[in-house]
Order: structure tokens, then sequence, then C-alpha cells
């Protein structure tokens, strides 16, 4: 095993080639995936699990989603059916993504030929991307990004073109964007309301990139999953809404941020029939079908009356303007997010002169609290002096984090030259 060491974490990943017990050489594993380390998330939360800190780093709620969402699942196991449902998804999950589409949206949606249902966001990027994605395409990249874009974009054949928002402001830059754009761009991955930094989209950015792809005759895979989680009055924008944007577009739902459930690994697409076909022709040899009992239920929540999603997003910002607040109590300079589940802090503004690695190891050990370093969402370095930190957990576990970093940095201004 090679031992990869990053900045003060550390963490293994196979080297090639290997042998086994009987001295026979092992051929290579695929040599796209074997260059990337254990994912930023899995290394912070073994940390925390390590040092019984705070997990303020992954972004999963620490309470689970509402109870009669949870209970239809449960009967639909005993009710059944428990055997293989449709590849594409069930026809009452397929027409309740379609109706949520015209209820929030005005989209006009065929359940049958413009819907496919699959085990997880993460697996509906992976087969929009595997689906649509020919060797020497070339794909355009937001950073800071989610870890899965450039990885299977990779494996696709494709070539990343990545373009960086820097913070605090998260501005889109329009002139390296349209530079990234060619004759060979087949599509852009767009997220929004975007994860790590908590900007969501306005519609004259959605339009800037709509241009792009109408000039370029390229398409966009909307990563929308935080799509319920939008503050401040804002609102949500699908690129699908725009002109001419209906059939450039891949739009994809996430029950598992939607309803507080992200153990239950259910995703949703929405594309043109021109579209969906080749993106399903993936889907059928990657996880082929998702669980029934499952269906049923994210269905059944779909339907919910407005207030469930209103009351959603407004438990979030207040949840986000808690945990604000106790971190600008223990001296960081907090990011002003919109949207997800994360805001980004600026760790020079507590006294480090470190990296966000060095720093995330430090507060997990001698603070007992989580965060994951924004360095991570960049495939080119740099923007190495924020940390991004999950809201989306109980009042009390915010508090009593917020505690644990106001007293740690009451007593520890590091000095330069002196690591946390």
């Amino acid at each position: 095993m090679e031992r990869l060491d990053e900045g003060a974490l550390v963490w293994f990943r196979p080297s090639f080639p290997c042998t086994d017990r009987g001295g026979l050489s092992v051929k290579k594993g695929n040599t796209i995936l074997s260059g990337y380390a254990t994912t930023i998330f899995t290394v912070m939360s073994a940390l925390a699990n390590e040092h019984d800190a705070i997990n303020l780093g992954q972004g999963y709620p620490d309470e689970d989603g509402p109870r009669d969402i949870r209970r239809r699942a449960a009967d639909a196991v005993f009710e059944g059916p428990n055997q293989y449902p449709p590849m594409m998804g069930t026809p009452q999950l397929r027409r309740a993504v379609a109706a949520h589409n015209a209820r929030f949206y005005g989209l006009d949606i065929d359940p049958d030929t413009e819907v496919i249902v699959t085990s997880g966001a993460t697996e509906a990027l992976c087969d929009s991307l595997l689906g649509l994605i020919e060797p020497g395409d070339e794909v355009v990249l937001i950073e800071p990004l989610y870890d899965s874009y450039a990885p299977i974009v990779r494996l696709a054949g494709g070539v990343a073109k990545t373009v960086r928002m820097e913070p605090p402001r998260w501005t889109l830059p329009r002139e390296a964007l349209a530079a990234a754009f060619s004759d060979k761009t087949k599509l852009i991955v767009l997220n929004s309301p975007h994860n790590p930094s908590g900007k969501v989209f306005d519609r004259d950015e959605l339009s800037f990139i709509a241009m792009l792809l109408k000039k370029h005759d390229a398409y966009a895979v909307c990563d929308e999953v935080y799509e319920h989680l939008v503050f401040d009055g804002l609102a949500h924008i699908p690129l699908m809404c725009l002109e001419d944007m209906r059939d450039r577009c891949v739009r994809i739902g996430s029950a598992g941020k939607t309803f507080s459930l992200t153990g239950w690994k259910v995703g949703y697409i929405t594309a043109s029939p021109e579209l969906i076909a080749p993106i399903a022709k993936a889907h059928q040899f990657v996880t082929f079908t998702t669980a029934p009992h499952l269906q049923s239920a994210v269905a059944y929540g779909l339907a919910k009356e407005a207030a469930y999603f209103s009351a959603l997003a407004q438990t979030m910002q207040d949840k986000r303007d808690r945990l604000t607040q106790g971190l600008r109590a223990a001296g960081f300079e907090v990011m002003a997010a919109h949207g997800s589940y994360f805001i980004t802090a600026d760790i020079r503004s507590v006294g480090h002169v470190g990296g966000d690695v060095d720093f995330c190891r430090h507060i997990t050990i001698e603070a007992g609290v989580t965060a994951v370093p924004v360095s991570a969402f960049y495939e080119g370095g740099g923007a190495d002096h924020f940390v991004r930190f999950c809201f989306c957990k109980n009042d009390a576990t915010l508090d009593e984090a917020c505690r644990r970093l106001q007293k740690h940095f009451a007593r520890s201004v590091p000095r330069e030259g002196t690591p946390l």
C-alpha cells in the first residue's frame, strides 16, 4: 500500500503492481480511479470518530426525515411487491417526479419517456455522464466541485475543462467560462444550489450559460439536489426552464436531500427523450433499478403539501443562521450562503497561518469539531484558507460545536511559524 500525506492527514491507496501471497504479479486496476485518494469526507469522518468530535464535515442530517414518509416505506415492504421494479422506475414515482416538475417549475414532463429513477443522485450523475460523453469530448466543470464529477468524466473518456469560482464572493468567471467552451465541448456540469459554496445561480448567470450552450451546441447536466434548500427569499431556477434549454438539460434531483433521508439513495433524472435514451443505457448497466418500497415512499413524499417544502427551507435557513452566529462569536469570518447544507469560513480570521487541511485536523483533535477543507473541492490547488461547515444538524449539536470552537479559540491563538 502507498502512504499518502495531505498536509497532516494520512490515508492509503493501492500501489500497482502488487503481489499476492503466492508471489504472482497482479495486473493493474483501473488507473484513472487508482489515481484518486480516499474521499476527504471519508477521511474526516473517520478522524471525527477517532477523536469523538462533532462532525460538521460530511453533509447529512442527524435527524431522520418525516415520519409519515418513513412509515410509507415500512408499510410498502410488507405490502410488496419486493421484486425488481421497472428499470426506469416505478410508474408511481415517475408520475410523481413529472408532477413535481410541473408543480414547482411549470415543466411539462412525460413520465413515461422523460424520467429515470436512480439509486441516488451520484448514480444519476454517473449515468448521465457515461451515457452522453464519448472519448475525447470536453466537459466544462466549475470549481469548487463535488468530488465525483471529474473521475466520472475521465472514466467516460472525457476531457475535463475546469473553471474556478473563488471565495469569498464565488463570482461566476464569465470570461474564463466562455474560453473553456469550444467546438469539442459536449456538456457542462452545473450545480445549483452549489456545494460547497452555498451559491444559488441567478437568472442572469444562467442566461449567460444558456448562451454558451446554444453557441457551442452543448448540453448541461444540472445537479439540483438542493433545489428545496434555498434561503433569504431567493428562488431556485432550473436551467431547463430558460428559453431553448428544455431539450439541452438533464435535471437531477435527490429524495435524500429533499426529505432528509440521505441513506435511502433515491435520485431522479428529468430530460428529453433524446437525452434519456443514452442515459438509460448507462443506467441499466450501473444499478438497473432501485428498491421498490423506497420508490413508493418517495412518490408519496413528492406529493406532500407545499407547507412541507417551505418549512424545510426555513428550518435549514434558521440552522444556517444559528451556526453562522456561533462561528462568528468564535472569531470566524463567514461567507454568505444562500442554499444547500453548507457555509464556508476563512480560517485566517481566527489567526491560522497554515493550510486548510492541517486546520481541519487540528480542530478535530484539539477542539472536538470537524470541518472539511475547501481546497479538496479544487483540482488545481489553491483556495486553501477556507473550510466548509455543515449546518443540517440539530440545534443542540450546532450549539455544542460552537461552544467548543469559542472555548478553543479564546485560548488558542497561533503565532506565525507555530503550527496549530
